[in-house]
């Protein structure tokens, strides 16, 4: 089984990933950390000096890679990984179960809020900067993220209730 989620950082892709792992007995693998032992560097380090292309190319080709050479994981994925070098349509094919782990404004921002200084991105925005800049990049992705087979919403949900989605759209 291979298993995909897709959604906005603070979604709770590494959360919801390891707690469905333990329930379904099939491992959890978060492909920025597959990127960072890839290429001996952190995602941000990345970033500043080899820049956002040279990053998108290693991104798609090591997603790429670890689809086709695995046969069952749950993989989360960066939040901008389905919006680059057609990695979205990944979450479309025949063997994949892809799920969208999809958040209100609202609730993304109140999960930021309390982590922005774990996050460079938005680690200096003030709180309504926050949500201009979800709103933004939401509108930018959410074609990408709902090419998911499936949508799972986590406003007013607990971890629990949400596993409990994925879990029983799998079976």
């Amino acid at each position: 089984m291979k298993i995909v989620l897709v959604g906005y950082m603070g979604s709770g892709k590494s959360t919801i990933g390891k707690q469905v792992s333990e329930i379904v007995g099939i491992p959890f693998y978060d492909l920025d950390k597959i990127i960072e032992e890839s290429e001996k560097d952190t995602i941000k380090n990345i970033f500043s000096t080899k820049g956002e292309i040279y990053f998108r190319k290693i991104e798609s080709r090591i997603f790429r890679d670890f689809i086709t050479k695995n046969e069952n994981f749950i993989l989360a994925l960066g939040g901008g990984t389905p919006c680059y070098a057609n990695n979205e349509e990944i979450l479309k094919l025949e063997d994949v179960a892809s799920f969208y782990l999809k958040g209100s404004i609202k609730t993304l921002s109140n999960r930021l809020e309390s982590e922005k200084n774990n996050r460079p991105l938005i680690a200096n925005l003030s709180n309504e900067e926050l949500d201009d800049y979800i709103r933004k990049h939401l509108f930018d992705r959410s074609y990408y993220y709902l090419q998911s087979k499936n949508i799972i919403s986590i406003d007013d949900k607990s971890v629990e209730e949400i596993c409990n989605d994925i879990v029983l759209k799998l079976t």
